[in-house]
């Protein structure tokens, strides 16, 4: 008979106690076939549970599922996994080999001796959002186009998933926006949009250094927003620097999750060209 994977359970990109975001990490999945991990995965219930497969050295595969499918690729449960797989092989680099790519992953210690993880996302890109999908999601957001920054105009950008970005311009209207999670699920699910719906408002101007305030719609099972959204942050990145022109390299944070009770922060480093950095740490659950 074969023994239950362990499943490991860890919070990432925690701002603060009782912050971040929960994955499901099992470090050894060879045996799991894709209905198992799935099963695994809507019994867990998080937003994405990663399963680490075949190995050679500290390159690994990696395959991420909702609650409800298959996703190609899973920010924060990368940060989870490379945590996890630090704490038992030692801290420096991995390379995942995922859905979406090949995506290379730092771990260190800070200086409190936490494990500290990034990842370097796939080649992004970013796309026009077709004009009457557009008029679909406002709609569904309840938002208006004079709700939206005329700096940052509707897009979609792609870091592993591929993600609409809605720039709301009023502080009040981002924190107060409510939506239909089926209505979004349903059009998510038409356009092929496997991660979230990045709503984002940026106080002052779009340079170096800038604060994102980020809501990551993301409806499935009993979740509708998700605490932190690494693959968001990184295709923001990607839409700031590919864009909007911003000049790079330059750097940024994303607040998120402050919405739904689970503050979290993403450290974002744009380069000149290429993937997208995006920074963080994992805690266990």
């Amino acid at each position: 008979m074969t023994s239950a994977p362990e499943i490991l359970e860890l919070l990432a990109f925690a701002a603060e106690p009782g912050g971040g975001n929960p994955a499901g990490v099992v470090l050894d999945a060879v045996a799991l076939d894709a209905a198992q991990m799935k099963r695994i995965a809507t019994d867990l219930g998080h937003p994405e549970t990663a399963f680490v497969g075949e190995r050679d050295g500290r390159r690994v595969a990696v395959r991420y599922f909702s609650p409800g499918a298959e996703v190609p690729f899973c920010g924060h449960a990368t940060i989870a996994t490379a945590v996890a797989l630090a704490e038992v092989e030692g801290v420096g680099p991995f390379t995942f080999d995922t859905a979406a790519g090949i995506v290379e992953v730092s771990t260190a210690r800070d200086a409190e001796g936490r494990i500290t993880a990034g990842f370097t996302s796939v080649d992004p890109s970013t796309t026009d959002l077709d004009a009457d999908v557009a008029v679909r999601l406002l709609g569904i957001l309840g938002l208006r186009s004079d709700d939206l920054d005329e700096r940052m105009p509707l897009a979609q950008a792609f870091a592993g998933n591929l993600h609409p970005v809605v720039a709301i311009a009023s502080r009040g209207t981002f924190d107060s926006f409510a939506f239909d999670p089926a209505a979004l699920r349903m059009l998510m699910d038409e356009r092929g949009w496997k991660g979230t719906v990045i709503t984002v408002h940026v106080e002052g101007d779009l340079v170096d250094g800038l604060v994102a305030e980020a809501r990551n719609l993301f409806p499935v099972g009993d979740i509708t927003e998700d605490p932190a959204t690494g693959s968001a942050a990184a295709s923001l990145g990607a839409y700031l620097r590919d864009r909007l022109g911003l000049d790079a390299p330059f750097a940024f944070t994303v607040r998120q999750g402050r919405h739904i009770g689970r503050p979290s922060v993403l450290e974002v480093e744009v380069p000149a060209s290429g993937g997208i950095l995006v920074r963080g740490t994992a805690t266990p659950l």
